[in-house]
């Protein structure tokens, strides 16, 4: 049976570093994307130079109804032949703003592809993993999910969410050896912080530097082998030291 990783939102920065990485482990790579079919197919030639199959599929982890007709079909098609052993749900947007300008559609876009997203792209890989008894679940989180930041009230309930959950289904199906961990980058060089001051950020981190998206893709490596079985229900931090 192949074995795949499915990578949302695995097109660029954190989410391409990853495919990159689990293709390096010998994952065949499914690669989610919502819009952006260049830089998919782009991270889609970099796994297969590593010789590994790696498969486009474009859906909105915001939408079930897509989900259902593109991932479901997936895994109903692939059902003797193919596995998603490693789910990485990494997927989200942000629309900063302080509360009292928030609009409905930035509180319910960052709410349905973060914290709806994992939920919905989750339960649709799960059933399989558990009746293999074996499989790896990492929710790509944040720092803002921990310690709440000043104009991400949406961002910071939906990686807050994602967290609760997290440690939530890890007890769930533990037994069946599914480990379900969290990764809570801070700032990371990426297109989700092009819009920050990363020189005058820099100053409050530790390190006194961004973080690499390859820094994350590192520990996710780590956390889908076999040595890290012991380990679920965690939330690991990625900061530099600015919140730990």
């Amino acid at each position: 049976m192949k074995k795949y990783a499915l990578v949302t939102g695995g097109s660029r920065g954190i989410g391409r570093e990853i495919c990159i990485r689990l293709a390096g482990l010998g994952y065949h790579i499914l690669i989610n994307y919502k819009g952006n079919e260049s830089a998919a197919l782009e991270t889609q030639q970099q796994c297969i130079a590593l010789g590994v199959d790696a498969e486009l599929l474009k859906f909105d982890v915001g939408d079930k109804s897509d989900i259902e007709k593109v991932l479901g079909a997936w895994v109903t098609q692939a059902e003797k032949n193919a596995l998603v052993e490693v789910l990485v749900n990494n997927a989200g947007v942000r629309h900063d703003t302080l509360m009292s300008f928030m609009s409905d559609t930035q509180w319910s876009e960052v709410i349905d592809t973060s914290l709806q997203g994992m939920f919905f792209v989750t339960r649709t890989v799960l059933n399989p993993m558990l009746m293999n008894r074996f499989g790896r679940i990492i929710n790509i989180v944040s720092l803002s999910g921990l310690k709440g930041m000043p104009g991400q009230v949406n961002y910071s309930a939906a990686k807050a969410g994602m967290i609760g959950a997290t440690k939530a289904l890890a007890q769930e199906v533990a037994r069946r050896n599914v480990t379900v961990n969290a990764i809570a980058p801070g700032f990371i060089t990426s297109d989700m912080t092009a819009d920050l001051d990363e020189k005058e950020l820099s100053q409050m981190i530790p390190m006194k530097r961004f973080g690499k998206p390859e820094e994350v893709a590192a520990l996710v490596g780590f956390l889908v082998s076999k040595e890290a079985a012991y380990i679920t229900g965690q939330v690991i931090s990625i900061n530099g030291g600015l919140y730990s």
